[in-house]
């Protein structure tokens, strides 16, 4: 344990008392610029940014300390969240590309492995981190505030949010940011439910459950986790959902089976009395056998336990009742049915949904289409639909990546609360969105360095991408920006579109089912680059910002609409894109042709230099200056400024030696190029990493 952790807890509970003390007694409204509600790990993150900002804000929390959920949740008390310490980098950003549960700091030592070295930690070792991460940052958290209602007021300073806890005491601000996560057990209407255990509720003693046959409801990490437990001791494991088990290692979606819960499928493969179905749980009935059937049977009148049977709603006489004659369960329809023989355990374990109930009308995000209806609605830059001013972080938000991307869990939603935050600078204190301000000729450098280091982009993957904003000569690098926000970058940003377009850099997986354990899973020639299927950088160019409509329009899977020009990088088994030829010479031609200059690099020294990457040619900025009209530009930001050259009498034998050439087509790339007319279609089709480019 850190050593520091007593005296942070105590610094908690004093604050807990104290914060209690005061709402009992004062019921008087409180105003700030920012509510956050929530102290959990998304409530946390935009408390830190928030406090860097020197913003006045207020975290609200009903429980007694942080990340009140992870002391009850999961049930079985181990995280499957990654804590890789040892990754043989000193890099701290790509390190976190392996750290899951770390929270964003300026603090280089305020890292989840000081309470835990496992790679799927302890669950209490995160309310123990969020501690930490409260006291020595200096949070201001509020604890013991239990928000019953929510509403929205409009009035001549304009719109803000009143918050009642359970006191009768206000908490008035203008921005809300709701961070409670979800809590909520998500249910299913069928006939029967009453009968049924719940994951929330159910005994996590495994000699509980000896010699019981079991059904769960449900096929996800939570399911799962529960079989798992208990898999020693049951006589049988079922397990019913609607749809398949999907499997996070073949779908790249960390939300879906981890491969730490997945023993029951060994059991169900190899035979094991366990098993899997599928049905729409709107359509079954849990029912219990009337007891005249059972006496009739030769059933035994009196039991510790009433036995529990899967039926069907179309076979049942009564919709209502869930006592089943013999003639209402599946087996005397169909007489191999699959779940055909009873059960002494029912458990529902179909995850969580977002609290709706404690806001009222004025005030309430709509439930989104997708995620069954258990998530709020929001806008690309995760602000709540119709409720302007209320924005929504954390696991809530996932609506926006439902499926496809890390959203909801710690190491991709402390990105997206920053991208919040710089929204939130922009918006309401006129700072704009952080940007790096870069010669065209360190371009490249740059993307390398993004590619291979960024965390935020890496766990994002194609949620947020950086944005480069050209120039001519330079541009603007913004890191992790919304991608599906791109059409108001300006109003959202701060940041306008030249003449000269923007290139946008997005980590993707590729987009064709495959098997991800077959022999040709990866790509790696860098010609076919676009075929690659895992994780790899993508660089989309646009001579304007895309529309909204275009956005709408996107080709199915794709996280941006058709580009002018595309390139893929090819995907790198040790996820370092720094290759020489695969790598950086056609990611260099794709610049090029998007900014239209020649972007080699040379040495001036002594009238010799060398084109990095270049086609075997050595040229000279000096030689360049006196032979082209336009000499390359990394010769007119560096070497042109500087005043003269080194003299040097063995100057015109090493030009000659170096068997330099006067043709235009010595110059990198230009209109001339044929290799780039067709090959970087407006259609978008094709992809420069297919390019057969002079080596």
């Amino acid at each position: 344990m850190d050593p520091s952790l007593p005296s942070v807890i105590l610094f908690i509970l004093i604050g807990y008392v104290l914060s209690s003390f005061d709402n009992r007694h004062h019921n008087v409204t409180r105003r700030y610029d920012y509510c956050v509600l929530g102290a959990g790990p998304a409530g946390l993150q935009m408390g830190y940014f928030l406090s860097k900002a020197r913003r006045n804000y207020v975290i609200l929390e009903r429980n007694s300390g942080p990340g009140s959920f992870f002391n009850k949740f999961p049930r079985h008390r181990k995280l499957i969240s990654i804590n890789k310490i040892y990754t043989g980098r000193g890099n701290r950003e790509f390190n976190l590309r392996h750290d899951w549960n770390s929270l964003l700091s300026d603090k280089p030592d305020l890292l989840f492995k000081r309470v835990s070295d496992e790679f799927y930690p302890p669950a209490d070792a995160f309310p123990q981190y969020l501690s930490l991460f409260v006291g020595e940052l200096g949070l201001r958290v509020q604890y013991g505030v239990d928000v019953g209602r929510i509403r929205a007021v409009q009035s001549a300073t304009g719109r803000h949010y009143i918050l009642t806890d359970q006191h009768a005491s206000d908490y008035t601000c203008s921005i809300l940011l709701v961070a409670t996560g979800l809590w909520v057990p998500h249910m299913v209407d069928f006939v029967g439910a009453d009968l049924v255990e719940g994951y929330e509720s159910i005994s996590t003693n495994p000699d509980d459950y000896k010699d019981q046959a079991v059904l769960i409801l449900g096929k996800g990490n939570s399911a799962f986790e529960t079989a798992q437990s208990i898999l020693g001791r049951a006589s049988r494991v079922h397990m019913l959902s609607s749809s398949p088990v999907r499997l996070a290692w073949q779908t790249h979606y960390v939300g879906d089976l981890r491969a730490v819960n997945n023993e029951l499928i060994d059991t169900y493969q190899l035979k094991s009395l366990d098993g899997l179905a599928e049905a729409r749980l709107e359509k079954i009935v849990i029912a219990q056998q009337k007891e005249e059937d059972k006496r009739r049977l030769g059933g035994k009148k009196k039991e510790k336990r009433k036995q529990l049977y899967l039926t069907l709603n179309k076979y049942m006489h009564s919709r209502n009742s869930f006592d089943a004659t013999q003639e209402e369960l599946p087996g005397h329809h169909i007489d191999n049915f699959p779940m055909r023989k009873p059960y002494d355990r029912v458990i529902r374990c179909l995850g969580f949904r977002f609290n709706f109930s404690i806001f009222d009308s004025s005030a309430c995000p709509p439930n989104s289409e997708n995620a069954k209806g258990r998530l709020p609605e929001l806008t690309p830059w995760y602000e709540g639909k119709n409720t302007p001013g209320l924005f929504v972080l954390g696991t809530a938000s996932h609506s926006r990546d439902y499926r496809s991307s890390a959203g909801g869990f710690v190491h991709g939603f402390r990105y997206t609360a920053r991208a919040v935050h710089h929204l939130l600078e922009h918006r309401y204190h006129r700072n704009a969105w952080p940007s790096t301000q870069l010669l065209a000729t360190h371009l490249q450098s740059w993307i390398l360095k993004r590619v291979d280091e960024a965390s935020g982009p890496y766990q994002m993957f194609e949620v947020l991408g950086d944005v480069i904003l050209l120039r001519g000569s330079h541009c603007e690098y913004l890191e992790e920006f919304p991608l599906q926000a791109l059409p108001q970058l300006s109003s959202l940003s701060g940041h306008d579109v030249s003449m000269h377009g923007l290139i946008v850099v997005v980590m993707q997986y590729g987009k064709k089912k495959i098997d991800y354990l077959g022999r040709s899973r990866a790509e790696t020639e860098w010609t076919n680059a676009w075929k690659s299927n895992f994780l790899h950088p993508v660089l989309y160019y646009y001579k304007t910002l895309p529309s909204v409509e275009e956005m709408k329009l996107r080709p199915n899977g794709w996280p941006l609409p058709r580009p002018q020009a595309i390139h893929h990088i090819v995907e790198d088994f040790l996820t370092e894109w720094d290759a020489p030829v695969s790598h950086i010479q056609p990611l260099r031609r794709f610049l090029e042709h998007c900014l239209q200059t020649d972007l080699r690099a040379f040495y001036a020294a002594g009238g010799l230099t060398h084109s990095l990457l270049s086609s075997g040619l050595s040229e000279s900025c000096f030689h360049l200056s006196l032979t082209h009209r336009t000499p390359p530009l990394f010769c007119q930001q560096g070497y042109l400024k500087q005043q003269g050259i080194p003299r040097n009498s063995q100057l015109r034998q090493r030009v000659h030696d170096a068997g330099l050439t006067h043709t235009e087509q010595d110059v990198g790339t230009s209109d001339a190029d044929s290799t780039f007319p067709n090959y970087l279609a407006p259609a978008g089709a094709s992809v420069s990493s297919g390019l057969k480019l002079d080596l």
